[in-house]
């Protein structure tokens, strides 16, 4: 009746399908979307010069564009190796039937359904040199699980920074301005909240737990088989489409309608004290050092106190602050 099939090696093989389509089909896409805005808006802003900040706290001077660029980068990345650990999903275990062993098949049937479901799906499949392995073991849904969560990770990260570099509007970074999704509150009157981006923790936070979801039933897999693939099942595919929807939206209602304050990273990058480092080389570390102190001292700029001291005329000072120079390693000869 089964015609050498067991739901113990057609579950496996049906999960395995539905995680690839569901990744080629539906994350992919929406992952490269928002890594090609990143890049685009590191592009738009690549001559925005700002303070960076290491421990929340004054650093070096960097653009915005280059952060903007890092974000898309980092996203690339996961996605690469969401795609390595994906790799593992091609090796298939059907025609082991119920233990793994290809009792009631015949010979040629577990070489014949690789290939037609290769034919049928245009995934590179292949048979599992070792079907009771892959009955047994779980282990590429963890892979695939682990590489989701990263991206939640980053993605988590990234939103958070985003919400940082926006807050205000008078008494935040506001560094950057993000599009009016919907009016923010309903008591204060002009609030403006970073809701798409808070969505955006907020999937992470539930993809990240369906990661622990899918460990512990990758674990629990006893003897020939593992009884808890439908929860692996439901929680890796939950993960993509939400992780999918979600990247598609803060893509089109968010990243693509971020605007740089370009006075107000300006303003900051001047005030900082890391812009002593990049005085430093010129003026002496000494120098700068009693400049850092005196501007914090007397709450001025550290080009004012420069300019005060007559240490650097404003011609210098230009050449100096150059955002390209002073954010780019100099090219050796």
């Amino acid at each position: 009746m089964n015609l050498g099939q067991s739901t113990n090696d057609v579950y496996p093989t049906a999960m395995r399908l539905a995680v690839l389509s569901l990744l080629r089909d539906h994350l992919y896409p929406a992952l490269r979307d928002v890594e090609d805005a990143f890049f685009s808006k590191g592009e738009e802003f690549d001559d925005v010069l700002k303070s960076g900040r290491t421990h929340l706290q004054d650093a070096a001077p960097i653009r915005l564009g280059q952060e903007l660029v890092a974000y898309g980068r980092a996203l690339s990345k996961t996605r690469n190796f969401l795609k390595k650990a994906a790799q593992s999903l091609h090796e298939l275990g059907i025609g082991g039937s119920a233990v793994g062993t290809g009792l009631n098949t015949s010979p040629e049937y577990a070489g014949l359904m690789v290939k037609n479901l290769s034919e049928q799906t245009k995934f590179p499949l292949i048979k599992s040199e070792d079907l009771r392995e892959a009955m047994q073991s779980m282990r590429p849904m963890a892979e695939v699980s682990a590489a989701l969560r990263n991206i939640a990770l980053e993605m988590n990260r990234i939103s958070n920074d985003l919400r940082l570099l926006s807050s205000g509007p008078k008494t935040g970074l506001a560094e950057i301005s993000l599009p009016s999704v919907a009016p923010g509150s309903s008591m204060m009157p002009g609030k403006v909240n970073p809701s798409m981006l808070e969505m955006m923790n907020m999937v992470c936070y539930q993809v990240i737990g369906c990661d622990l979801a899918v460990c512990t039933a990758v674990q629990a897999g006893q003897l020939e088989l593992n009884v808890m693939m439908p929860v692996i099942s439901f929680n890796l595919c939950f993960m993509i489409q939400i992780l999918g929807n979600s990247l598609r939206e803060v893509k089109e209602r968010c990243i693509d309608g971020i605007q740089a304050n370009a006075e107000r990273c300006r303003m900051y990058a001047e005030a900082s004290m890391g812009l002593a480092t990049a005085l430093s080389p010129v003026i002496g570390y000494v120098h700068a050092a009693e400049v850092a102190k005196e501007a914090l001292e007397k709450g001025k700029t550290l080009v004012e106190v420069v300019e005060e001291k007559g240490l650097l005329s404003k011609e210098e000072l230009r050449e100096i602050l150059d955002p390209t120079k002073m954010t780019e390693p100099e090219t050796p000869f």
